[in-house]
């Protein structure tokens, strides 16, 4: 029997380790390394966020234990550190650092909220929520602004843009979270604030109570978009700034239509050309604010 268990172990640690992203760049709400990027920056961009689907995978698999989950984000760590070469995903993105210069701090970030994400199921309020942004959006937008040798400063304007695209994703997928992973993203304070409970979560439809809690979520969600809005103005790169610019418009129409609409029942995602629209206008809303001034941009806007 206890051969059994360890050969099931084993099993189960090296379908770990060899996990690698599911979900390919197209598949998400925004743009991955488009071709906006410096095509000589795509392969580095692409490879960080495979990193990152890669240990999302492990977190969220259905058949590891909490044992296994851990096992293999250490095995990711371990790969990208150079300790060994187990976990194929991090291998790209070690290369990356060496070829760059730049330290692990951001892949390191990406891996300490993955393990947020094996044992922990709820957030108290919105300031536990965006600690957790900290180590789980922050740091994708920070690593590419570095890969570019964009200021730091930067980072002022990247930290709450990458905050907002990723309460966007907890807000469309909340029901979804709940019912596959029982993990639940959403600030309890807000849903107790609105007597509701993650329970209500379960329903095909959201109640007015939670319906108005998500709304909630969205309105803060909104607020962190004037500082996200700043980021490309701020880029030095002409293509990183058309690239932030689409971001920045498809999280504006994502979030309104979050503010309105029911996650539960209704579509609160965009089409694909839905992305391609929104996205166009939001990186010609930042061209002509760089080539003009952000103020003659609103002035044309506001005709």
């Amino acid at each position: 029997m206890e051969g059994a268990q360890s050969g099931a172990c084993s099993q189960a640690m090296t379908a770990a380790f060899s996990i690698e992203a599911s979900k390919t760049e197209h598949g998400e709400n925004f743009p991955v390394a488009s071709f906006l990027i410096i095509p000589r920056l795509r392969k580095p961009i692409l490879s960080f966020y495979r990193f990152a689907r890669a240990a999302d995978d492990i977190a969220d698999h259905p058949k590891l234990s909490e044992q296994d989950k851990f096992a293999g984000l250490a095995a990711l760590e371990d790969t990208l550190l150079g300790k060994s070469n187990s976990a194929k995903a991090a291998i790209p993105v070690r290369q990356v650092l060496a070829e760059t210069g730049l330290a692990p701090t951001h892949p390191l970030d990406l891996l300490a909220a993955f393990r947020m994400d094996v044992t922990k199921r709820r957030y108290a309020n919105w300031d536990e929520l965006i600690h957790y942004c900290r180590y789980s959006a922050m740091p994708v937008g920070r690593f590419v602004l570095d890969v570019y040798g964009e200021d730091e400063s930067t980072w002022a304007y990247s930290d709450p843009l990458c905050s907002a695209l990723q309460v966007i994703n907890h807000l469309q997928d909340c029901a979804k979270d709940y019912c596959d992973l029982d993990r639940v993203y959403l600030p309890l304070d807000v849903l107790a604030a609105h007597r509701t409970t993650v329970a209500a979560l379960f329903d095909p439809r959201a109640s007015q109570a939670l319906l108005a809690g998500l709304h909630e979520i969205a309105r803060k969600t909104a607020a962190l978009m004037p500082e996200a809005s700043k980021l490309p103005l701020a880029v030095r790169d002409a293509r990183l700034g058309l690239e932030t610019g689409a971001i920045v418009g498809l999280a504006h129409k994502l979030i309104a239509i979050l503010m309105v609409r029911d996650p539960l029942s209704e579509r609160v995602h965009l089409t694909k050309p839905g992305m391609a629209w929104h996205g166009l206008w939001g990186a010609l809303d930042a061209g002509t604010a760089r080539l003009i001034g952000p103020t003659a941009a609103l002035r044309l806007r506001l005709r």
